[in-house]
């Protein structure tokens, strides 16, 4: 049976219609009990990880948008597994009710959602938007559209069209960067060969130019690899006259990728030098590294014991 959910989820139930809800798999929860990551099993088979983060009265819905990713990021989880399929609007609003029924029992709500899960929202485009959509209709969950994050890997021609749509949708957009010039980007992010940083960058300049809206550059800290004065410089140069602000984040490691996190001086180092250049920024707080919070590292471990016999 669906989960009981909130009067005001009216049309999310509508939308969903007969279609089974996702069946929990495992799940984990962070020791302060902040974080929760839930690995679901879709009608199909396919699996999927939703999460949801709280910070201290607000609770965030971590979304994905596809299972598997095909941007092929080297530092991420989910890139290492490879695309499987799209998921409907449907799916990604059962994602959001999953966890709705779950706070519901505790007199809570979802504040914020964010499509940072598994996937790339902007080569799931329509079916994302779609669900974006249901999530501000008042008679679902009455979202305000700027409590609603969609981060890319950076698709110029996607930017574009929400720079179309920003006045009927003007939800946040963060851009995963993770490197400031095109060789280093292209090893990290191999999607990135046939989506420069220059169309990227022409892309952002005319959605904040139309939507008066900054962006938030995600930038994973990377030890020795894109933490460097010369990355520091690149990303400043690059960011200088663009309404934006830089998300520091540690590196969560993966047993795909075994580079290290940097360390705390580099970090400071490379702050140091973004403050010269007049580019807010804040080191992300670092939430659920002991469960396997980053993308798709719960869908990787699950698997690895299943096959082994250690679960």
């Amino acid at each position: 049976m669906p989960p009981r959910l909130p009067e005001s989820s009216i049309v999310l139930e509508e939308k969903i219609g007969d279609m089974s809800y996702p069946e929990l798999v495992t799940y984990d929860i962070s020791a302060d009990g902040s974080t929760r990551k839930d690995l679901l099993h879709m009608q199909d088979g396919a699996q999927i990880e939703t999460v949801l983060l709280r910070y201290r009265k607000r609770y965030s819905v971590c979304v994905s948008t596809q299972v598997g990713c095909a941007c092929g990021c080297r530092f991420c989880a989910t890139g290492q597994m490879g695309f499987t399929r799209q998921l409907s609007a449907e799916e990604m609003l059962t994602q959001v009710l999953h966890f709705r029924s779950i706070l519901a029992a505790h007199d809570a709500d979802i504040s914020n959602v964010v499509f940072m899960g598994m996937g790339e929202p902007l080569l799931n485009e329509d079916q994302t938007l779609l669900a974006v959509e249901q999530l501000v209709d008042p008679r679902g969950l009455g979202l305000a559209p700027g409590r609603i994050t969609l981060s890319s890997v950076g698709i110029a021609s996607g930017i574009r069209r929400l720079a179309d749509r920003h006045s009927r949708l003007p939800i946040k957009l963060a851009v995963s960067l993770h490197a400031a010039t095109e060789e280093l980007r292209r090893r990290l992010m191999p999607v990135t060969a046939t989506h420069t940083l220059e169309s990227l960058f022409e892309a952002l300049g005319d959605y904040t130019e139309r939507t008066r809206r900054r962006v938030l550059f995600e930038w994973i800290m990377i030890r020795g690899v894109n933490d460097t004065a010369e990355q520091a410089d690149a990303l400043g140069y690059r960011l200088q006259s663009l309404p934006s602000h830089v998300n520091l984040i540690q590196l969560n490691p993966t047993p795909g990728y075994t580079a290290v996190p940097s360390l705390p001086e580099t970090v400071a180092a490379f702050a140091a030098t973004l403050d010269r250049y007049a580019i807010p920024h804040t080191m992300r707080q670092q939430k659920g590294g002991e469960i396997s919070a980053g993308c798709g590292q719960l869908s990787a471990r699950h698997a690895s014991c299943r096959s082994d016999h250690t679960c």
